[in-house]
């Protein structure tokens, strides 16, 4: 059975705002100025997370031990590069 032209038209019509939707939708993603502004929101949020759990992480004993364990090697190069210094 033959289609009628008024049908395929609006087939026509249908499919045409289907692309313009998706094209738009296309170009809203890939927008720099939006994609930009969503990694510094991601990567901020990922900041924030990590100081907290640093925070957190440095008041547990753990975290005390592991402060003072990095301040006493520290303080052993620097005597041991004071001491050879000469050599």
């Amino acid at each position: 059975m033959p289609r009628d032209p008024r049908q395929i038209q609006l087939e026509i019509d249908a499919a045409r705002e289907s692309l313009a939707a998706t094209l738009d939708q296309l170009v809203y993603r890939s927008n720099p100025q939006r994609l930009k502004a969503q990694g510094q929101a991601a990567v901020g949020r990922l900041l924030q997370r990590g100081q907290v759990a640093v925070a957190q992480f440095l008041q547990t004993p753990a975290g005390v031990a592991a402060v003072s364990g990095v301040g006493l090697l520290m303080t052993l190069v620097v005597v041991q590069r004071v001491r050879h210094r000469n050599d």
